[in-house]
């Protein structure tokens, strides 16, 4: 089964076409990347997909379960860092993440548990009374990233998390989630328009003006484009 399933999904603002007939499949375990400029599409297709906006058109499934159909159930599956941060500031770090819990259904006794590991696997379980606004931008993001994960997720959405983050922090989280992806199957779909965060034999979606231009492996990619890099390649596609 397909931990994320698009298919033929468009959505218009007015008579700008945002997304056009998009079609994507992630498996259960696979880091994909989704690999666009500012305004590609990708905040628009993260909303859809999180129900934040509703698709008329087109068919998007999380585990066999229709969003629009059946979104209590698809959802549940979900986990999601948004682009813009998301936390209270004026809480601590542990306030937050109870919050979440709570949210979820998670008893107090559970949520403490869920916590301390994710808190623990991310590298912020020293600072967890701190306050979020004393913290730096990649604590911030890694405490997010431990939030999305409390209530077990099995597709993870992440939406330029590590923009506006020092080297040291963008690759920390990086690797984080890759390791996910290998220890305990989880699907994620990176969006980001950072190439230098794509690692080669990894699958990458190049999306421009709300069409997704290609699809697969780094190495596909390269060779359908004729190219060196992918960099190259993207540049040659979106015709930068």
């Amino acid at each position: 089964m397909l931990a994320l399933d698009v298919n033929d999904l468009s959505h218009y603002f007015g008579d700008f076409c945002a997304l056009d007939k998009v079609k994507i499949s992630i498996k259960p375990g696979d880091f994909t990347v989704l690999l666009g400029l500012n305004g590609a599409g990708k905040t628009t297709l993260y909303s859809l997909i999180t129900r934040l906006y509703n698709n008329r058109t087109g068919l998007i499934n999380i585990y066999g379960h229709n969003v629009r159909d059946n979104s209590i159930e698809a959802l549940k599956h979900i986990g999601v860092v948004f682009q813009q941060p998301t936390l209270d500031l004026d809480l601590s770090i542990e306030e937050n993440l109870q919050y979440h819990s709570a949210l979820h259904g998670i008893s107090k006794k559970e949520a403490k548990i869920r916590i301390t590991n994710e808190l623990e696997r991310i590298g912020m379980l020293d600072k967890t009374k701190m306050k979020v606004r004393s913290l730096s931008g990649g604590q911030r993001r890694r405490v997010e990233i431990a939030r999305s994960l409390i209530h077990k997720p099995k597709l993870l959405l992440l939406d330029e998390p590590t923009v506006g983050l020092d080297i040291g922090s963008r690759q920390l989280i990086l690797d984080h989630v890759k390791n996910l992806c290998k220890k305990e199957k989880l699907a994620v779909l990176w969006a980001t328009h950072l190439i230098d965060e794509i690692d080669k034999g990894e699958k990458v979606i190049i999306i421009n003006k709300g069409k997704v231009l290609i699809s697969g492996d780094v190495d596909k990619i390269i060779n359908k484009a004729r190219v060196k890099t992918i960099r190259d390649a993207f540049n040659k596609l979106v015709k930068i």
